[in-house]
């Protein structure tokens, strides 16, 4: 894919434009900045189930989860997806390719493919790590990889694997991550600025709260 790295390099040289951004959009037509209601209603056409998690010391992040009760969301061998949204804007998605009814060496020729398509579409994925180590009879196997075609735009790849050394037995996941810190550094910048110093109330909020 010589055109495609060509691109690549050229709008790396763009290290915040729009044209940068849709280097690596997240999937399921999705785009950076998006507002939650989009993914909401594509897991509503399918009848899939959607938790909301608001942690309490970040007001402004908002995480959607999304799960199919039997089998693989629509269109992809995966259980479940995870968006991360601040003040409504998407800026970071996790797919969990995990699927107990599949053996180890099945999730990992899975692995290897979705590998390859990524280093197909984005370009060869660089190393992270590759370690293994043995605990309490359990030998656990991790390898990651990334790819960064823009400063601060990036997916990750995760694989592990968990060997029960006593009774012989495997299991396997992995996880594809897209986040844009670029988004993310802008709209908590923009927090920031519009933060109260401390001690002092919200603009229209009377003193005390009252």
């Amino acid at each position: 894919m010589p055109i495609i790295r060509s691109l690549l390099a050229a709008l790396a040289l763009w290290p915040s434009g729009l044209a940068a951004q849709a280097v690596m959009d997240p999937p399921l037509g999705l785009h950076w900045g998006d507002s939650p209601e989009k993914l909401i209603a594509w897991a509503s056409r399918h009848s899939l189930d959607v938790s909301i998690t608001l942690p309490g010391d970040q007001g402004a992040l908002r995480i959607i989860r999304i799960s199919a009760r039997k089998g693989f969301l629509p269109g992809m061998q995966a259980a479940s997806i995870e968006a991360r949204f601040l003040v409504g804007q998407l800026f970071e998605l996790s797919i969990d390719y995990s699927d107990p009814t599949a053996p180890a060496r099945v999730i990992e020729a899975r692995f290897e493919k979705l590998k390859r398509q990524l280093g197909a579409e984005y370009g060869n994925l660089t190393p992270d790590r590759t370690d293994r180590s043995i605990k309490d009879g359990f030998a656990t196997k991790r390898v990651s990889l990334h790819r960064e075609p823009v400063r601060g735009l990036f997916l990750l790849l995760a694989f592990t694997e968990v060997e029960d050394t006593m009774r012989e037995t495997r299991e396997a996941r992995f996880t594809l991550l897209y986040r844009n810190d670029n988004l993310r550094r802008r709209i908590e910048a923009d927090l920031a600025k519009h933060k109260p110093p401390p001690g002092k109330a919200p603009s229209g909020s009377p003193p005390g709260g009252k």
